[in-house]
């Protein structure tokens, strides 16, 4: 079996406002952002309200996700985390499957 090769991947999603709502305060809750901030050895970070679809690697997309979000990566000043799946379902987020947040350090 070889490769399939993606030419082209929407990562186009929109959240419904009561789903949006319950996952941005998960996001912010203080115990997980703290948590994170630990685990980085950073003094805090704030949510950036930022959320994407990772998205097949290509040539188009050689970081894993879409272009608008590529000045994230590897800039010193934000972190992206994979967003954790019980936040997913708690927030009844199934499509996507997989999203990822934007945190700005704060210093």
């Amino acid at each position: 079996m070889g490769l399939r090769i993606v030419k082209n991947f929407d990562a186009t999603f929109t959240l419904d406002s009561q789903a949006k709502e319950i996952l941005f305060s998960l996001l912010t809750n203080q115990t997980f952002t703290e948590q994170i901030s630990q685990r980085l050895q950073e003094t805090a970070i704030k949510f950036t309200d930022l959320l994407f679809q990772p998205v097949p690697y290509s040539q188009q997309t050689p970081k894993g996700m879409p272009r608008e979000f590529e000045q994230y990566h590897n800039n010193s000043e934000y972190i992206i985390i994979n967003v954790p799946p019980n936040f997913m379902f708690q927030a009844k987020i199934f499509q996507p499957s997989r999203l990822c947040a934007i945190y700005r350090k704060v210093h």
